[in-house]
């Protein structure tokens, strides 16, 4: 904290796995090192927690985190499941509780549906699930062996017809697609749901998800509508008054998703096009108030002093452009990124960086390491 940290941030959730499937450590720790951590960034007398929580760890202990650090918690990721609908309310019933007792909890959601792209090699909406740990880590032949076994697919179809308060993929196969198959002879396959084929050859859907996965060598590409498609729902939890609108994911999983163009999807979206709420307050809900949260000094106003980071844009076009895929990772790895739309510039510290077209050819290097935050 003395160098600059803005707070702490760590994980308790099953989808959170390293190398060969082995949980991150922080999934293994006691809650009393969590506690700990957490009270010693509170000595610094600012600083935010934010944790991306696993269904055992509960709101309850959470706020005891905020009132024995005295600082803000911020829990994610908040998203509505169509098959457990209340639980993301009760979750935000907990935090405005908390607030109530004069202990701080934000909840992160997100304005954007989460899909997600993704193969059997790096499956990562099948890596929460209990039934899938005996695949994590294996490649080749046994990873092939292992999806084939009956055994393993009887698993997983028994988790996923039992009930659970939050899992990432929920056996929900209609929303599941194949995108991009491997071989010309599966064409047919293209822009299908499992769900539908699995229909049509009176098959399992997991079946046909891991047989045809397996007859291209794993190189499928299937997409997923996981979570936050009730757009009922997600105007409920824009609105709240202890969310935060976030979840960008910043770049974690460029191959599997992309929701850099969130704050524009709200503008357009969520503001002009369905009214959930005032453009004025879609803007404040990306600017000032996000500032406020993390202490950001002197940032998130048009306010004299304060640092020059603006967007000019279009209310009548603003929004993000169809998801599409691109080679320039290193070595030509893919990933997936999405276009401005209406947005006509950025500047960053009074510095334009950006116009209509896009980053500028010799775009100043305007951004400044921020280290010092208010309490």
């Amino acid at each position: 904290m003395r160098a600059g940290a803005v707070g702490f941030a760590s994980s308790t959730s099953p989808a959170h796995n390293g190398d060969a499937g082995l949980p991150m450590p922080s999934r293994l720790a006691e809650d009393r090192e969590m506690a700990a951590l957490v009270d010693a960034m509170g000595e610094a007398g600012r600083g935010v927690t934010m944790l991306t929580k696993g269904g055992h760890t509960s709101v309850p202990f959470l706020e005891s985190l905020a009132r024995t650090s005295g600082r803000p918690v911020m829990i994610a990721a908040l998203l509505h499941n169509g098959t457990n609908p209340k639980a993301v309310f009760d979750d935000l019933d907990a935090i405005a509780q908390a607030n109530v007792r004069g202990h701080r909890l934000i909840g992160q959601v997100s304005c954007c549906p989460l899909t997600m792209d993704f193969t059997i090699e790096s499956p990562y909406p099948m890596e929460g699930l209990q039934g899938w740990k005996p695949a994590l880590g294996l490649e080749g032949i046994a990873l092939r062996k292992v999806l084939g076994d009956t055994t393993f697919r009887d698993a997983l179809r028994a988790e996923l017809a039992s009930e659970a308060r939050f899992r990432l993929f929920n056996g929900e196969w209609h929303k599941v697609q194949v995108v991009e198959v491997a071989r010309p002879e599966n064409a047919a396959y293209e822009q299908k749901s499992l769900a539908d084929i699995a229909t049509h050859e009176a098959r399992d859907p997991l079946d046909v998800m891991l047989d045809l996965a397996i007859g291209e060598d794993l190189k499928t590409v299937f997409t997923a509508e996981l979570l936050n498609t009730d757009e009922d729902a997600v105007a409920r939890m824009l609105n709240h008054p202890h969310s935060i609108v976030s979840l960008s994911d910043a770049g974690a999983h460029l191959t599997f998703f992309n929701d850099a163009g969130f704050g524009l999807h709200l503008l357009g979206h969520w503001a002009r096009d369905l009214g959930a709420m005032a453009m004025s307050e879609a803007v404040r809900r990306l600017t000032a108030h996000p500032a406020a949260v993390f202490g950001m000094r002197e940032r998130g106003l048009v306010r004299e002093g304060f640092a020059a980071d603006l967007l000019l844009f279009d209310p009548a076009m603003v929004g993000r452009g169809p998801k599409r895929r691109v080679f320039d990772l290193p070595g030509g790895a893919p990933r997936l990124t999405t276009d401005a739309v209406g947005v006509h510039g950025v500047w960053v510290n009074g510095a334009q960086v950006a116009d209509s077209r896009g980053l500028l050819h010799e775009a100043p290097l305007a951004g400044q390491l921020l280290t010092e935050f208010a309490g």
